[in-house]
C-alpha cells in the first residue's frame, strides 16, 4: 500500500489549469483499481492519494503520467506502509 503526498508547485491557478485533466488521470486509475482514496489537502496546497500497486517502481510509472507531474506543477513524495488494522468496513485494505 503506498500513501502519495502531492505538493503544489507552482501558484493554485497553474495547477487549476490541469485539473481536468488530472481527474481524468485519477478516474482511469481508480478504474484500474490503483486508486483507493484521493482529495485536496487543507491548507490546499497540494493532495494525497492512497495507492495500491505491486511496486514502488510501477507506482513512480503511473505518477508520471499524471498532468500535473507532466507539466510540472507538483512534486511527489511516495510513502510505502503496510497496513495491519482497519476501521470496520475497511478490513479488505489490511495486509495479512
Amino acid at each position: 500500500m503506498f500513501l502519495i503526498l502531492i505538493t503544489y508547485t507552482q501558484p493554485l491557478e497553474a495547477v487549476d489549469a490541469f485539473l481536468v485533466e488530472h481527474r481524468e488521470y485519477l478516474k482511469r486509475n481508480y478504474a484500474a483499481g490503483v486508486f483507493l482514496l484521493s482529495g485536496r489537502k487543507e491548507p490546499v496546497d497540494g493532495g494525497v492519494i492512497l495507492a495500491r500497486a505491486s511496486s514502488a517502481a510501477d507506482l513512480q510509472a503511473i505518477i508520471a503520467t499524471d498532468p500535473f507531474k507532466v507539466h510540472g506543477v507538483a512534486a511527489y513524495q511516495i510513502v510505502e506502509f503496510n497496513p495491519t488494522m482497519a476501521a470496520p468496513g475497511l478490513e479488505s485494505l489490511v495486509v495479512a
